[in-house]
């Protein structure tokens, strides 16, 4: 009888790099993954509407691109991007009070990348970074991934507080501060010129880079324009503005930029080389014909006004579908509303019983780096007809006890 030598035992896999383990996803993803039923009213999403692309002009603008110069709009591109594409992109934000060269620009898988290839360009682990509190949930992940340290500045219903910001670059020498000054996600708050130029300087004075990005910019519905951050005195070479298609064109071409100073901008080139070679050749070039034979400007214009109209329908039914007692801020653009319920409520537990009324919101803990306020929540209006948006209020009155 033969006896069966024993089956050695496989030695276990390496680990996950402990940031790995550590990050977690997006609360805002997976939220979207538990309400995609059709017969949920969402507001939790951050998607600009479908209905509003211009899938026409972007259909023309790829079919000139493919019958025109199909060898060019096939194969690999540079990493920096397709040269008409920059030198558009170096257009509009020269138009818009910065004066840029296609040199000062970086074009980048979604404004997403940029965060992240800033974040290899200069963060090392135990690097502190600053950040608006509460904050864009992306950067919060890819300061993470980063090993970053990460504190919220002081905030209120304006924005960034710039004395705290002085005082806490003072004392934590950070790398970096990030912001969304327009139209804030999540908050949808715009920083006062004031504010800006006073940023700036703190700067300027304790020799930090500023990462201003600003996807939402071009929504405004009322209001004046507020220049960048990085038009004020002594900004513009310690400042990055991060810019996107992705909101004013389509999101699924994953278009975004990078306008950054010379050093800074190839460090982000070299780690865009080890992230994927470049941006895919046939979107840019598609974007860059669309530049060139549409109004994009005419077209955002459109599409603000239609934002505006779901705004003040949201805006309309809050006070009935929220407890007496809350609060939200009335943005002048961009997607978001963002709501505070009295003391004692928290945004978290309550979703469980919202989804079952087939509606849905973002709480807002996972917004801040620090300590929560677990009495926020926020709401993308853009998705919804006004109709469509008063019924989810209804929605949500109910879930939340209203009626």
């Amino acid at each position: 009888m033969t006896v069966a030598e024993p089956v050695p035992t496989a030695p276990p896999m390496p680990p996950l790099a402990p940031r790995a383990a550590t990050v977690g996803g997006s609360p805002v993803r997976d939220i979207l993954a538990v309400t995609a039923r059709p017969e949920v009213i969402n507001f939790a999403g951050g998607l600009p509407a479908p209905g509003l692309f211009d899938s026409e002009g972007i259909a023309a603008a790829f079919r000139a691109v493919l019958a025109e110069t199909p060898e060019r709009a096939l194969q690999y591109s540079t990493t920096e991007g397709e040269p008409a594409l920059r030198t558009a992109i170096a257009a509009r934000t020269t138009a818009r009070g910065l004066p840029t060269g296609a040199d000062d620009v970086l074009v980048t898988t979604g404004s997403q990348q940029a965060l992240s290839l800033l974040a290899t360009a200069l963060i090392e682990p135990g690097d502190t970074v600053l950040v608006e509190n509460p904050c864009y949930l992306a950067a919060l992940q890819a300061f993470a991934f980063a090993g970053a340290r990460v504190l919220p500045v002081p905030c209120d219903a304006a924005g960034i507080d710039p004395a705290a910001l002085d005082e806490l670059v003072a004392l934590h020498r950070p790398k970096l501060l990030y912001t969304v000054p327009t139209f804030q996600n999540p908050t949808g708050r715009t920083l006062p010129a004031d504010r800006r130029a006073a940023v700036a300087e703190v700067a300027r004075r304790r020799g930090l880079w500023i990462v201003e990005d600003d996807p939402y910019g071009e929504l405004r519905f009322e209001g004046e324009r507020v220049p960048w951050i990085a038009t004020h005195p002594g900004a513009v070479e310690r400042t990055v503005l991060l810019g996107s298609f992705s909101k004013i064109m389509a999101p699924g071409l994953r278009l975004g930029w990078l306008r950054a100073p010379a050093g800074l901008l190839r460090a982000c080139a070299v780690a865009k080389q080890a992230a994927d070679l470049h941006t895919p050749t046939v979107n840019q070039l598609a974007a860059a014909r669309y530049l060139a034979d549409r109004d994009l400007d005419a077209h955002v214009a459109r599409v603000a006004g239609i934002y505006r109209e779901r705004r003040d329908a949201l805006l309309a039914g809050l006070p009935d579908a929220l407890p007496e007692g809350s609060g939200w801020l009335r943005p002048e653009g961009g997607m978001f509303v963002w709501a505070r319920l009295p003391d004692g409520h928290d945004t978290t537990e309550l979703l469980r019983t919202v989804i079952t009324h087939d509606v849905a919101y973002v709480p807002g803990a996972p917004f801040f780096a620090g300590e929560p306020d677990r009495a926020t929540l926020r709401m993308c209006f853009v998705t919804q007809s006004p109709d469509e948006i008063a019924e989810g209020l209804r929605r949500l009155g109910r879930g939340l006890g209203r009626s």
